[in-house]
């Protein structure tokens, strides 16, 4: 996915709020901002969003010193979501489709994003979707969701590569591998987080501390973009990335880096921007299960 004019409001907001969250002075606030305006007018729009966030993360870096500003939101979000972990597998086994309930609450999970929602109450989302997942989580229907061939796909795939997103999603990623893993024991999964801080994306320390590792095997993508960028992915993902017999890739950044490559991916995501919205024709809170590829 291209990044459009309507996404450089955004940047900077990010930009703004990363640096804010690293305790940077005001000077170098106004540097950071300065700099990425000097930045936007030389990077093509035919990048990715994730692309872009990659340079203007690794710029802002270099002048608050501060190489991970969101490790404590990470930690925070990590915790937080464990606490509710028990009542999620609840919620899973008193359901109807345990499978659907299960991919239902890892999207919805995709809402601990700090990078799409710069006043974000993790404790608050989460009290949303566990209390009022019936009209918290709207489905626009089969075009967006498209959990029969999901299922389809799923009962005959050996190798999964899984995709993460956010830090404190993987505790609701688990809870899907764990489901998955119920169904069929045999089926190998490979959870793929980012190789270094990238906004609050998931690193192996993350999903660790989560227990995806009891379910899924953990590996680094290589990449420190808020998205999996695949030329910047490592040969040993690639290679994985290439052999899979499916691929779950999870949250906006990883749908706007992969949303044009040719091979089959379910991307699974909630729509929480303008831009996104458009780019699905989806309202904005939507929750998207969407096939990319061959069936």
């Amino acid at each position: 996915m291209k990044t459009y004019l309507d996404c450089i409001p955004c940047f900077f907001k990010q930009a703004l709020y990363s640096a804010r969250m690293s305790k940077a002075s005001k000077k170098t606030q106004k540097a950071i901002l300065e700099q990425l305006a000097r930045t936007i007018q030389k990077i093509s729009l035919k990048f990715s969003p994730p692309e872009m966030a990659r340079i203007i993360h690794k710029q802002m870096y270099k002048l608050t010193k501060e190489y991970d500003p969101y490790k404590k939101v990470k930690l925070q979000s990590n915790k937080m979501a464990l606490k509710i972990f028990n009542k999620l597998k609840r919620k899973v086994s008193h359901s109807q489709d345990r499978l659907l309930m299960a991919t239902e609450l890892a999207i919805a999970g995709n809402i601990i994003d700090y990078g799409a929602k710069h006043s974000l109450s993790v404790d608050n989302e989460l009290k949303k979707i566990l209390n009022y997942e019936n009209k918290f989580i709207k489905k626009e229907g089969e075009r967006l969701f498209n959990y029969q061939s999901f299922k389809r796909v799923l009962k005959r795939a050996k190798t999964i590569l899984y995709l993460a997103d956010n830090a404190g999603e993987t505790v609701f990623d688990r809870v899907l591998i764990e489901e998955i893993k119920k169904m069929d024991t045999k089926k190998e999964i490979v959870y793929a987080v980012k190789e270094k801080p990238a906004i609050n994306d998931a690193l192996i320390e993350d999903a660790l501390f989560c227990g995806i590792d009891k379910s899924a095997k953990v590996i680094s993508s290589g990449v420190d973009a808020p998205g999996t960028v695949l030329s910047l992915c490592s040969k040993e993902f690639l290679k994985l990335y290439r052999k899979a017999d499916m691929v779950i890739s999870k949250g906006q950044g990883n749908f706007e880096a992969l949303s044009a490559v040719k091979r089959p991916i379910f991307f699974m995501f909630m729509a929480k921007c303008p831009v996104i919205a458009r780019e699905v024709n989806c309202e904005i809170g939507n929750i998207i299960l969407l096939f990319k590829g061959k069936k």
